[in-house]
């Protein structure tokens, strides 16, 4: 009997280069969408389809992330004292979302590393794996379309979209197999003339006990990094089934770099019940 999911990793542990000098003294998870933090959005998704445990990988310069997810006493108090409920019931619901826990990153540089960070409070269970920087918008949240395809398929599930041809290259690029919706293997970052799809996963899947027991043994790949992907094609090369998820009614929004940030702002701006109507008025009147 398959176990279900309940608990999720989140990759928080990187510097955000791209983000300086913004990021010199926050996390890049911490920037705002708006009025909400990146990485708020990503745990919110997770918790709305019943994740009850996250932990974030984190450094040593995480602690405003941290900080975050913790009350914050006299916040809370000044906002009774204001009067302002609605903004206190927000405020204090962040802390009470899920069970946080926090573990230094150690290992090689990759994504895979979190992994291994992780894997001693992961009881081989099978878990979500997301990136503290990659959003999905959409109506239902993208983990539990995750989640029900795991609990259809009982095996492993990434989250893909299609990219543009020319952006194949940046991305780690799916190949099914013939007529299916089962990956055959996964390529990181691959020539455009080389890649096997325009599916490129992102940072959203669904990993079981037997992808860590593979990882663990996984050398460094492209770019001396260790890759999650290649432990996915390793496994998939031993026989493991693992599907793919495309979003439905949504679509995934990276902020990994200045230009997608504020694509991603506006995606989420434009849909807000406050400011959406307004905020897209805005927009036709610039006239660019």
């Amino acid at each position: 009997m398959k176990k279900k999911v309940r608990k999720a990793v989140i990759a928080v542990a990187g510097s955000g280069t791209r983000f300086l000098p913004a990021t010199k003294a926050q996390p890049k998870e911490m920037l705002p969408i708006v009025d909400k933090p990146i990485v708020q959005y990503v745990v919110e998704e997770l918790v709305s389809a019943g994740i009850t445990d996250i932990i974030l990988v984190t450094k040593w310069d995480k602690k405003t992330l941290e900080d975050h997810f913790d009350r914050s006493i006299e916040l809370e108090h000044s906002l009774e004292e204001a009067g302002k409920l609605k903004l206190l019931h927000d405020i204090r619901k962040i802390s009470s979302m899920a069970n946080f826990i926090y573990v230094r990153q150690k290992g090689p540089y990759g994504n895979g590393t979190p992994i291994l960070s992780a894997a001693s409070l992961l009881n081989d269970e099978p878990f979500v794996f997301a990136w503290g920087d990659d959003l999905v918008l959409s109506k239902t949240s993208f983990t539990k379309q995750l989640i029900e395809n795991y609990e259809i398929n009982a095996c492993p599930v990434i989250g893909v979209q299609k990219v543009a041809k020319d952006h194949v290259n940046r991305y780690g690029i799916v190949k099914l197999k013939k007529g299916t919706r089962e990956m055959e293997d996964v390529i990181e970052k691959p020539k455009i003339e080389d890649a096997p799809s325009q599916l490129a996963q992102f940072g959203r899947m669904i990993l079981t006990p037997e992808i860590i027991h593979i990882l663990q043994k996984t050398k460094l790949g492209k770019g001396g990094e260790l890759w999650v992907t290649d432990a996915i094609s390793e496994y998939i090369k031993q026989g493991g089934k693992f599907m793919v998820e495309e979003v439905k009614d949504g679509k995934w929004l990276t902020t990994g770099d200045p230009l997608n940030y504020l694509k991603a702002m506006v995606e989420y701006a434009i849909v807000r019940d406050d400011i959406g109507d307004e905020f897209k008025a805005f927009l036709r009147d610039l006239h660019l």
